[in-house]
């Protein structure tokens, strides 16, 4: 296992950043290894995000100095969105069978948590999310067809999407931590446009499904002074609580979501009027 440290970033820096510095404190270009599980902690309300893929054997996802935990869900919580093929997850010696666009939501305590693939041709790939916990809720499994679906937008504005929540006050209960994944519509490439920020709680994009050599423009900074970044496949970036949460793609794509923070409160936000950015 992998952990990477990124620290917090003041809205006042980021507005001199070059590209390559903007790059080097928000965006995470690789997510998933084989056989290995690359995670980064944030101090961004000390969320930790990433990927495990299991390809020839589990994967125990461990405990790091960082955390200075006995175990890593000894103060944490945890959700899990399998983007591959089959798999399974074990928590303490119970197994769960993970389809593909499955969830689960892991609750502070469980000491063992252990990763694998049922066809190494076609391997499981779990994005996972933790934020810090204080006190422990039930595991949950999340069917994609028992998560709260929420269609949005319109092709004639370019974002029709489908939000899909997995972790949120109307499927599971968690401390703080929100997860979901959003699909875009065939001709559709803005998600959250217009765009908004919430100073109550921060957010990782993880963004995937996209063909050959399409990328999206993660649109971020403050309303009056936006920056952005140009993603690939299967990349991260994290967008602080001050920073705008938009983006667009040169086709339709997915990405998941993943919130913590002051409240869960998915509709909280500072909605912005397009014509006020600049």
């Amino acid at each position: 296992m992998k952990l990477e440290v990124r620290y917090a970033n003041h809205p006042n820096d980021s507005m001199y950043y070059t590209t390559e510095e903007l790059r080097d404190n928000y965006l995470v270009e690789k997510v998933f290894e084989e056989d290995d599980i690359l995670l980064v902690y944030s101090h961004q309300d000390r969320i930790i995000c990433g990927g495990v893929m299991p390809v020839t054997k589990p994967l125990k996802l461990e405990t790091s100095d960082e955390l200075r935990a006995n175990y890593f869900l000894e103060r944490r919580e945890l959700g899990i969105i399998n983007i591959g093929g089959p798999g399974k997850v074990v928590l303490d010696g119970k197994e769960y069978d993970i389809k593909p666009k499955d969830g689960m939501y892991v609750g502070m305590g469980v000491k063992d948590v252990i990763f694998s693939s049922k066809d190494r041709a076609n391997p499981a790939k779990f994005y996972i999310a933790s934020s810090p916990a204080h006190k422990t809720y039930p595991t949950y499994y999340i069917d994609f067809e028992k998560a709260n679906h929420r269609p949005t937008g319109d092709a004639k504005t370019l974002n029709k999407r489908v939000i899909n929540q997995y972790i949120h006050p109307d499927v599971c209960s968690s401390c703080q931590l929100a997860m979901g994944m959003t699909e875009l519509a065939e001709g559709s490439g803005w998600n959250t446009m217009p765009s908004h920020t919430h100073e109550r709680r921060m957010e990782v994009y993880f963004y995937f499904n996209l063909k050959g050599d399409n990328v999206v423009f993660h649109m971020m900074g403050q309303p009056q002074e936006t920056r952005h970044i140009v993603m690939q496949n299967e990349q991260l970036v994290i967008s602080p609580s001050w920073s705008i949460h938009s983006g667009i793609g040169t086709s339709n794509y997915t990405f998941i979501w993943a919130m913590c923070g002051e409240n869960q409160d998915f509709d909280d936000m500072d909605n912005i009027k397009t014509t006020d950015l600049k």
